[in-house]
């Protein structure tokens, strides 16, 4: 028994569609667990001042987390571990990876040492709704900051794992990071309160790397440290990478000013931000996560071997799918979006109040599902082909439009009546206090959409590709959302309005009910429509999922 699970967790899995839905199905899996851990938050603290620093804590860990797990990826050393591999042999493909470990190891102990180290003197700007209870958020903040370094490693090793097709050893990871972090919550911070919160954390991100390292350590491509630093192969890394790094660093960067931003408002504003965008964040990892993470190993070596024919379809391929299952699912949310929260979310400390503002802002967000996930894909196809610049200049754009939109709504917010008036109005919050920081929610989201349009257009130009095949789906993925949306409506109106909703379990049974009668929905407009993804879909299932049956990008 043991040996068939070993087995299975280190086979090969070659395949766009088997592989971005074994990554979907743990990705599931992983999503599950983070719910878990939301709900137990939210039950200890709600939508409380303790949790506003929990989260607040995390903004520059997770920064650095994507600055140097950027470097460390895949999709920038890839190319190079290739390269050497074909050129020389596995060897110097092992060694290109040795010299990436070894800087990181020096660079990352000397920034996170210098962060912990002055803390106590730009905590305070970064985040001035804290006052008070700085040293608090700055203990939280240094203990994090050993995240970064062990989900860095494990990045590292998350390279070897994706070139050979270990999909489902590099999809359990974040699983076991989810454990660390409900143990900390469920076992810790009964004893050294919210201390214990970040050593689950960090206990977690050492679950990450853990599961990895058997397979690295037998590898003919693990790696050590390097006696000393070949400069040449890291300058042209670092060419490559650090506009990569500064492209998703650009997102952490906008969250770390919202954050900062909401700290100043109504207590609580920042836990019902995160728990939102947390949320939203489950339909993105399954949909746009597995398909671009899936994609990429192809799309590179297709657009290597000069293939563009392929390298368009396979992207085109991977669009169509990311945009059959996220605008339905962008209906079902926004109709069901208080039954969705006070379903995971809603127990404990975590009140009515709490639920329907942080619904509110769960709707907004989900708005630019689509957006997001496409964008995953986007920026991936042109790290294929070797373009880092371009995602840079997009990202800058759209993350500037929305810090300059967070401050000019907050301002419009506390200057303008009518404008209160209308976003209350419109998400029934007319008795709900704290209802400004929908406006971060909107200047997210903004940006989101000014990227993917930016993006579109000059991913048109750089690849030859032409997205009017997407047209035709794209028509049939919003009437489906529409037909989804309103039967779930009707369903929660009429036909389940006797519900008791004062209960888990009749709130539970009332969104299951309409969730279902709403998927129904869309797979009959789908069917309706004769739509060739359904058959994909079924084709792929059909041909055992978790064999290594290669599927090829089927024609638009």
């Amino acid at each position: 028994m043991v040996k068939r699970v070993i087995n299975f967790v280190y086979q090969e899995v070659r395949g766009l569609h088997q592989a971005a839905y074994i990554i979907a199905l743990f990705s599931v899996g992983s999503q599950i667990l983070a719910i878990v851990r939301d709900r137990l938050l939210a039950h200890t603290f709600g939508a409380g001042f303790e949790l506003d620093l929990y989260y607040a804590a995390f903004r520059i860990p997770d920064l650095l987390f994507v600055l140097f797990a950027s470097v460390l990826s895949i999709y920038v050393l890839l190319p190079f571990v290739n390269k050497y591999t074909e050129t020389e042999d596995k060897k110097a493909g092992a060694e290109v990876l040795s010299q990436v470990f070894t800087l990181f190891l020096c660079v990352y102990v000397l920034v996170a040492g210098l962060l912990a180290l002055t803390a106590t003197w730009y905590v305070p700007h970064l985040f001035p709704g804290f006052v008070g209870d700085y040293e608090t958020l700055v203990t939280l903040l240094q203990i994090l900051l050993l995240q970064p370094f062990l989900l860095g490693l494990s990045s590292l090793c998350g390279v070897v794992t994706q070139m050979n097709h270990r999909f489902i050893l590099y999809a359990l990871s974040p699983l076991l990071y989810n454990i660390g972090i409900i143990s900390g919550i469920v076992f810790l911070y009964p004893v050294i309160g919210m201390y214990g919160l970040a050593v689950g954390v960090v206990v977690g991100a050492f679950g990450h790397l853990l599961i990895q390292l058997p397979f690295i350590i037998t590898s003919e491509y693990t790696f050590v440290v390097a006696p000393r630093i070949k400069w040449r192969l890291i300058s042209s890394i670092l060419a490559v990478s650090v506009p990569r790094a500064l492209t998703l660093s650009v997102n952490q960067i906008v969250l770390l000013v919202l954050v900062g931003i909401a700290s100043g408002m109504a207590v609580g504003s920042v836990s019902v931000f995160q728990f939102a965008f947390n949320l939203q964040s489950v339909p993105l990892a399954v949909i746009g996560m597995s398909y671009s993470v899936a994609a990429f190993p192809t799309l590179s070596y297709l657009y290597s071997k000069s293939d563009h024919e392929g390298f368009n379809l396979q992207l085109l391929t991977a669009l169509r799918h990311i945009i059959f299952w996220s605008v339905p699912v962008i209906g079902l949310v926004v109709v069901l979006r208080a039954q969705i929260v006070r379903v995971l979310l809603g127990s404990g400390e975590f009140d009515w109040g709490d639920t329907r503002l942080t619904a509110a802002v769960l709707a907004i967000f989900v708005i630019s599902l689509f957006a997001q996930a496409i964008l995953l894909l986007l920026i991936r196809a042109f790290y294929a082909g070797g373009r880092t610049k371009l995602p840079l200049l997009v990202a800058l754009l759209g993350g500037g439009a929305s810090v300059a939109f967070a401050y000019v709504l907050k301002n419009i917010y506390v200057s303008n009546f009518n404008f209160q008036i209308l976003l209350k109005d419109v998400f029934r919050l007319n008795d709900v206090p704290g209802s400004e920081i929908l406006v971060l929610a909107l200047a997210f989201i903004a940006g989101q959409f000014i990227q993917l349009v930016l993006l579109l257009a000059i991913s048109r130009r750089t690849f030859k590709v032409s997205y009017r095949p997407l047209i035709k789906l794209t028509t049939q993925a919003i009437l489906a959302s529409f037909a989804g949306a309103i039967s779930s409506y009707v369903t929660l109106s009429f036909i389940v309005d006797g519900v008791n909703k004062e209960t888990f379990l009749g709130i539970m049974l009332q969104g299951l009910t309409a969730f279902i009668m709403g998927l129904i929905a869309v797979v009959l407009t789908y069917l309706a429509f004769n739509s060739p993804e359904l058959k994909e879909i079924y084709r792929s299932f059909h041909t055992k999922i978790f064999k290594t049956d290669i599927i090829a990008p089927q024609d638009n």
